[in-house]
């Protein structure tokens, strides 16, 4: 997709989240695609505002893994990197916004970390956080199926920015919607 295209996309998502809450609260929507990550956040029926983040999964995944799974310093190295672009949305996230996301990819994140199979999940900051230690005993050796974490540096990319987008942008939970 181009750029026109994947804005496109996340205002749709929006457009649907929005679909099924009251106009006026707050809300940030998120995709982490192959490329970059969108964010979409706002009150109303249109977004307020749209960026997207020089980071994706496949694209932080290829700029910094060299192995599977990575290293801890290639996830450290990484996470530099995710943190200063996710710091670029801070400045059209409002404090108290509901996180939320339509992003498969975050759906199997959340259902790895023990969420039960239903059409709506909240995975809080708390759980995801102790998935991303799975990850990083994975990166220390622990082999990745004793941690029921996909053999993936795809994964490990999309959890690394959930983790640090959840994180730095002090986001409690997420839930995840169909």
């Amino acid at each position: 997709m181009n750029d026109d295209e994947l804005a496109k996309a996340i205002r749709t998502d929006y457009a649907s989240v929005r679909a099924d809450l009251k106009n006026g609260e707050s809300i940030t929507v998120l995709h982490v695609g192959a490329g970059q990550t969108l964010v979409a956040s706002g009150k109303g029926r249109e977004p307020d505002a749209v960026i997207a983040l020089a980071i994706g999964a496949q694209k932080t995944s290829s700029d910094f893994f060299r192995h599977n799974p990575p290293t801890p310093l290639e996830l450290e190295n990484a996470i530099m990197t995710v943190e200063d672009e996710v710091a670029r949305a801070r400045a059209i996230i409002v404090d108290g916004l509901r996180l939320i996301t339509r992003d498969a990819g975050i759906r199997e994140i959340a259902l790895i970390a023990g969420l039960s199979d239903q059409p709506e999940l909240t995975l809080s900051l708390e759980v995801m956080e102790k998935t991303f230690d799975r990850l990083a005993s994975v990166s220390l050796g622990r082999p990745a199926a004793h941690e029921g974490l996909p053999d993936s540096t795809a994964f490990a990319a999309t959890l690394l920015i959930l983790r640090e987008f959840m994180h730095h942008l002090k986001f409690a939970s997420l839930t995840v919607k169909p």
